[in-house]
């Protein structure tokens, strides 16, 4: 058996560890679909590599440093560190209930992290891989401070599009210096800023030139990662300011009135989340860092020259191990728009689909399945719905459960036969097929190899017929049952990776009661632990018409939200287009919760004249009673939309966060129209 003997040189290479880690998430805003496309790779990929015998440690945590976590933190009006709590707890649930499993979830402004980092830092100051230069920064006179990265945006000086302070985001994507952006404008104030001596400290980033030129060839993971690098080399590298002007972030050895970059202390994270790991675990970390681990990053596309450039420069010249692979993803699209929070194309973790009951594993296997990881994935809730349904409800989920329901309603149990051998081969072939596109990150194609499996079973089921095999010969039926839940074992190993809830139920379903991750790929080709099976039950259900409705509305919804709110912001109404507004008072008389919603009340109000019913958001900030009898402002002239089915004739007004509603300050009779 081919496979056997490869699970076993595998087993044998556990001498030398595997540490995966995954970008670390910001914690300035909540999750979305676009961070999920490298978080669901990598649990899939340590899943199975574990599975296949490798010894893994799987280390990821949250970036809570730089300039724009300091200005939400003050609109906010509280600390930076604050904030960075409360998204670092709801990055953590979220990748918990989308079944993501980190052996450690560290946060860069923890106490290793400072330690490593000055540490790190010192290092390459004691090697004369850093020197002191006097910059040009931007400076606001208003705000009487030096303005860092995004604190300021401007025009950059290469292609002239519009670009922050750090980066032309807008344009040819390059890396920019403090003080290299034009006509710079504070983003605190929005006034004018000016340049200003400052003195800074760089990284002498072009001394690893020759380094990264051999060491990027032999660079493993994605072709993206290590093409997009290799030409970011060969256009030459300038050394890079690794200073910044912030009170928030890891001290600059010696100098308290600097802060070292935010992109030199986030990936000493990795080392210093391994370190805490090692702590807690009671193992060494530096046999990861300094002995010889395999280390592979998995990352998305937009930060490649931060990780195959600047970072192994860095680990090289303060004496760590480097990165073994490079795993960079595509860019995700909405509905084939260009992904923008501002413009309403996202997908929110939480809100939108874990809030609405929908399975993490759908979401897994969509994210894994519809395109290469290195392809830009188009999200469609109308593709989602219909991969789902085809694919795991139709092909995988059918043959499961016509193989399990007639080998206990029939046969009273397992056959006690053993498979046949062209049964085994095909199991062998998909079992090889799989761990090939793994080891090379092709997702897609070892998804397609399980499905293809599953295709294979629910073919040489109908092929056969055993419910009308046994008629005439019991056993060759028998025959057929057994080879079948040789088949669903298998896909069942191989798809816990991918689903790994719906994994353990089909295992237990299978006659299992322990955990399906203490089992190895290689038992895809074994037995059964007993006869006797647990009646069966469907393990999918189809994502229905009017499921796929409400995911659609919500989405439209929010961009129509967004592209109100932009063109309210840059629209100046005229007095005459203000009276077209039809603001009336409305006296709520009826508040009942929307099925399937934690948001939205569906409300009847009184206009004097009539009564309407109208959809709002408030279900989390009043309960029913509080709201009945209550005075509120009604737009009375919008076009009647539809929000989780239920129709809405008017949108009652709300101000701030908590939705705070806005009465009139004395008794008005209902209908009463706002002048």
């Amino acid at each position: 058996m081919i496979f056997i003997a490869s699970i076993a040189k595998n087993i044998g290479m556990s001498d030398r560890p595997l540490l995966v880690t995954c970008g670390l998430p910001y914690t300035n805003g909540p999750c979305h679909i676009g961070h999920l496309r490298t978080y669901v790779p990598a649990d899939f990929y340590v899943r199975y590599m574990r599975r296949a015998g490798e010894d893994v440690v799987f280390i990821c945590g949250s970036d809570n440093h730089g300039t724009p976590i300091v200005i939400s933190a003050e609109q906010e009006g509280i600390t930076p560190r604050e904030l960075s709590e409360r998204y670092h707890r709801h990055f953590d649930e979220t990748f918990r209930r989308m079944h993501i499993r980190f052996n450690h979830f560290g946060m860069t402004d923890d106490p290793t992290n400072h330690a490593r980092t000055r540490s790190i830092v010192q290092r390459l100051i004691d090697g004369g891989y850093v020197y002191e230069q006097t910059v040009c920064q931007s400076y606001c006179p208003a705000c009487e401070r030096f303005l860092p990265d995004r604190y300021v945006e401007g025009i950059c000086p290469y292609c002239g599009a519009p670009a922050r302070g750090d980066e032309c985001d807008q344009g040819c994507g390059k890396h920019l210096e403090p003080g290299e952006i034009k006509e710079p404008i504070c983003k605190v104030c929005g006034g004018k800023a000016e340049l200003r001596d400052q003195e800074h400290f760089f990284f002498r980033l072009g001394e690893f030139s020759d380094f990264l030129l051999d060491y990027l060839p032999r660079l493993g993971g994605t072709t993206n990662a290590r093409n997009y690098a290799l030409g970011w080399v060969r256009e030459g590298l300038h050394d890079w300011c690794i200073t910044r002007t912030l009170d928030w972030g890891v001290k600059f050895p010696a100098h308290e009135d600097l802060v070292v970059y935010v992109w030199v202390d986030a990936p000493i994270g990795y080392i210093s989340f391994t370190e805490e790991w090692g702590e807690k675990s009671g193992n060494d970390w530096t046999q990861l860092w300094c002995g010889d681990a395999r280390i592979t990053h998995f990352i998305g596309q937009d930060i490649i020259y931060h990780h195959c450039v600047f970072w192994p420069a860095l680990l090289r010249g303060a004496g760590y191990g480097l990165p073994s692979d490079v795993v960079a993803s595509g860019m995700v699209k909405i509905d084939d728009k260009t992904f923008s929070k501002t413009r309403g194309y996202v997908v929110w973790t939480n809100d939108d689909y874990l809030d609405q009951g929908l399975p993490a594993d759908y979401l897994r296997y969509y994210l894994l399945a519809y395109t290469s990881h290195t392809k830009e994935l188009n999200f469609s809730w109308k593709v989602f719905s219909e991969r789902v349904n085809n694919e795991l409800v139709d092909t995988l989920g059918n043959f499961m459960y016509r193989t399990l329901h007639f080998t206990v309603r029939k046969l009273g149990g397992i056959p006690d036969l053993d498979t046949d051998p062209e049964i085994i081969a095909e199991i062998e072939a998909t079992l090889a097929a799989v761990d090939t596109a793994m080891r090379d990150y092709e997702f897609k194609n070892a998804i397609d190899s399980m499905m293809a499996l599953a295709s294979f079973g629910n073919s040489y089921i109908q092929k056969n017929a055993p419910w009308k095999l046994i008629k005439e010969d019991e056993r060759a039926a028998a025959q057929i049952i057994r080879n079948c839940c040789q088949i669903v074992k298998a896909l069942v190993l191989l798809f816990e990776p991918v689903i790994p809830v719906k994994g353990q139920e089909a295992w237990e379903m299978l006659g299992y009661t322990d955990e399906i991750g203490a089992h190895g790929l290689g038992e895809a080709l074994t037995g059964f632990a007993g006869r006797d099976l647990p009646a069966p039950a469907p393990l999918f259900e189809k994502i229905d018409e009017d499921t796929l409705a409400r995911l659609e509305e919500i989405l439209h919804m929010r961009v129509e939200h967004a592209t109100m709110k932009e063109q309210k912001d840059e629209t100046l109404l005229s007095i005459d287009e203000f009276a077209a507004v039809d603001l009336r008072v409305a006296t709520i008389v009826e508040a009942e919760k929307i099925e399937g919603s934690d948001k939205l009340y569906k409300l009847i109000v009184d206009l004097g004249e009539e009564t309407r019913q109208v959809v709002s958001g408030i279900a989390r900030f009043y309960t029913p009673e509080e709201l009945i009898g209550t005075d509120v402002i009604l737009v009375a002239n919008l076009k009647p939309a539809k929000l989780f089915g239920v129709e809405s004739n008017g949108m009652i007004l709300a101000a701030g966060e908590d939705a705070s509603l806005l009465v009139p300050l004395r008794k008005v009779d209902p209908g009463t129209r706002i002048l």
